[in-house]
């Protein structure tokens, strides 16, 4: 950790009560509903009491997340990115009470009695970035261990990782898929330090589709049985419209903002071709129907233009992938006004170790990723960034890496507005279930004060986010400062 990082017992300010009340209400539910979710519950709490005393598992050292600073805090002498102006604007003050940003002003404020004065020595402040497709469960631990391991272990990893995550300057997630509701409730408890979590609860599949990871051994399926990741809640079967209604509810009883389903084959679940075709319209029709009956909206994983198509047709809100897509599929999409939540996939350097039938598949992935690109530009499809990392901890510490990707395609302020004020518009999209009502992704008054502090000019030189232990001097979510090398 920073020799600045402020430690100490845990505080729960006013502000977040009815977040703790909320959290308190979704674990009644959890505890009267099925065995894979209390078993959910009571592993991620153990992972997230043990990480706090075995600092092993992090590089960072896990402690207690820090206390809310006990006066409202005041930045000075900084240089401002707002999250949707493509200039910084100079000359300005901001206050950060709470969990919130209460003033930005020209000048200088009338007093700083009463404050925690911050001098920013000219650097930039620019808004938390935010992950809109991540996998706090699947990020760090290879494959093999994810699939082998008790699922205590999975949820270990994923609190260390969690505030690793949060250190590289991504103070908010959407995950794509997995177990997350206890992480996100120790998170937002202040039991655990991490980024806000948007969860999407277990991967919902087809018998053969991506994510059914299961062994030929455990076919035919038979009187109900479930395989162990189902039990686990990290994927969720579902082979005809009243199953998919059934497994999206009950993400949602568990605490789930939007729903992930998967809508054809995928690199890393070797008998899942990527031109397969999981849920029939209908099937999606069902989901986004029952989804929109929740206040919120569905998620599809999907690479060809045949299952983005049939996405589109059943309503969904939000495609991920896509990078196989044409030109008419692009033209749907922007008729249909669905966003593109996709990532800036390279070369193998952004994916872990593949073998098999993966090779091939992620190559196929990879030389799509330029057109689907500039598909979006041409057809101006609304695009979220995100980065789908998984399966190693080495890559997890290229998430910015994986942002300075964008400017093949787009300006270094496009690219830095798309991981936070864009990013924090399809956040929104959560409507009813969204567990944080305030703006996300940007800095104003009114906003969550979730920023960071670069040690240089990110409108320039984007390749700064990449290090964020060296160029990060601040990181503040929720008011509060889990990173600071400034003297205050």
């Amino acid at each position: 950790m920073s020799s600045g990082k402020y430690i100490g017992n845990k505080i729960v300010s006013p502000s977040l009560s009815c977040l703790c009340d909320k959290s308190q209400v979704q674990y009644a539910n959890r505890r009267i509903s099925a065995d894979l979710s209390r078993r959910g519950f009571v592993t991620g709490m153990a992972a997230s009491m043990l990480s706090l005393v075995l600092p092993g598992l992090s590089q960072a050292q896990s402690t207690l997340p820090p206390n809310a600073p006990a006066k409202p805090v005041l930045f000075t002498n900084f240089r401002l990115f707002d999250g949707k102006s493509p200039k910084l604007r100079d000359g300005l003050y901001m206050v950060v009470e709470g969990n919130t940003i209460s003033q930005i002003g020209q000048g200088q404020p009338a007093s700083s009695e009463g404050k925690t004065v911050v001098d920013c020595g000219g650097k930039v402040i620019m808004p938390g970035m935010i992950d809109m497709h991540w996998h706090m469960l699947l990020a760090s631990l290879p494959i093999q261990v994810v699939l082998q391991s008790d699922i205590t272990f999975v949820h270990l990893a994923a609190s260390a990782e969690a505030e690793r995550t949060l250190l590289r300057g991504f103070t908010t997630v959407r995950d794509a898929g997995g177990p997350t509701f206890a992480l996100k409730q120790a998170i937002d408890s202040g039991m655990l330090s991490g980024p806000r979590i948007y969860p999407s609860g277990a991967m919902i599949t087809t018998t053969g589709g991506h994510g059914d990871f299961r062994p030929l051994t455990d076919l035919p399926r038979e009187g109900g049985h479930l395989s162990q990741p189902e039990r686990d809640g990290a994927v969720a079967i579902a082979d005809t419209e009243d199953e998919v209604r059934l497994r999206v509810r009950e993400q949602f009883i568990q605490g789930a903002t939007q729903i992930k389903l998967m809508g054809s084959g995928g690199v890393s679940t070797p008998r899942s071709p990527l031109d397969m075709l999981t849920f029939t319209e209908r099937q999606l029709r069902a989901a986004v129907e029952t989804a929109a009956d929740w206040g919120t909206y569905v998620l599809v994983h999907t690479y060809t233009p045949e299952s983005v198509q049939r996405s589109v047709a059943a309503g969904v809100g939000c495609i991920e992938h896509a990078h196989l897509m044409d030109d008419k599929t692009a033209a749907m999409m922007a008729k249909s006004g669905a966003w593109l939540s996709t990532q800036p996939f390279l070369s193998t350097a952004d994916v872990a170790p593949l073998a098999g039938p993966a090779v091939e598949k992620f190559a196929e992935v990879t030389a799509g990723t330029d057109n689907m690109y500039k598909l979006a530009r041409k057809h101006g499809l609304k695009v979220a960034f995100g980065t789908d990392i998984l399966f190693s901890r080495e890559l997890t510490t290229r998430q910015g890496k994986m942002l300075t990707h964008l400017k093949r395609w787009y300006s270094p302020a496009e690219a830095l507005e798309m991981a936070t004020s864009t990013n924090g518009q399809l956040l929104a999209l959560s409507g009813e279930r969204n567990p944080y009502p305030r703006k996300l992704g940007v800095l104003e008054q009114g906003a969550y004060a979730d920023l960071l502090l670069v040690d240089g000019n990110p409108l320039e030189n984007l390749d700064l986010l990449a290090n964020p232990e060296q160029n990060l001097r601040i990181v503040m979510k929720d008011g509060k400062f889990y990173k600071n090398t400034l003297k205050a």
